[in-house]
């Protein structure tokens, strides 16, 4: 089996995707995230559901294969994934402030969180989205703007605390490939990184569901 290389620590809506598809074009290989997980759902989401509950030796063979693993689910479990796998860099994505993550989050994440309370049928894999909230610390109430905003901040401060700096990567998606680059040690990729899933991006993409 194979362990990831880089394990992402940051929560949704801290440019997670667009992390996503530039880990995988640096490593030359994919990156779990959570489309990942919709896409994989009968398998993965009680393997997931299963690990989140304390079952952490799923995790071998849940991210076998794979040379990431960014967004919810996997970064429920960062502190759990850096002990497990220790050559591992951690990147903690964020977006500089609560206020600003929350903007998007409360418009896109936790608006289908709302939607899926309200109708559990629309879930991809039932159950899991209450149960990564658990884990993670999140109040029930997903209107809770300053909960959410707390947990976030704990969130950064505990990664930072947490992770040795010569394993961390604090990266935004404005810092670009520079700072991946330099802890991979692989050369900077000549065209402009990739800004995936915006807002709106988001809510279309919703919408055809």
């Amino acid at each position: 089996m194979t362990s990831p290389r880089v394990i992402g620590a940051g929560l949704p809506r801290t440019g997670t995707t667009s992390l996503k598809v530039m880990l995988e074009q640096l490593l030359d290989a994919p990156c779990f995230h959570m489309r990942e997980l919709y896409q994989r759902r009968d398998v993965h989401g009680p393997m997931w559901m299963k690990a989140l509950r304390g079952d952490l030796d799923l995790l071998d063979h849940i991210l076998d294969g794979w040379a990431a693993a960014v967004d919810w689910p996997a970064s429920v479990l960062w502190k759990e994934m850096a002990d497990r796998y220790p050559d591992a860099l951690v990147v903690l994505s964020h977006r500089g402030s609560s206020e600003v993550w929350w903007s998007s989050a409360d418009a896109t994440v936790w608006q289908v969180m709302r939607e899926n309370q309200v109708d559990p049928a629309r879930e991809h894999v039932p159950g899991i989205p209450q149960l990564m909230r658990e884990v993670a610390g999140f109040s029930e109430d997903l209107h809770d703007e300053a909960d959410a905003r707390r947990i976030y901040d704990q969130h950064y401060d505990e990664v930072v605390a947490t992770i040795p700096a010569d394993r961390l990567i604090i990266w935004q998606p404005g810092d670009g490939w520079e700072p991946l680059c330099e802890r991979l040690g692989v050369p900077v990729p000549a065209e402009d990184p990739a800004h995936a899933n915006s807002t709106d991006e988001f809510r279309q993409r919703r919408r055809k569901i």
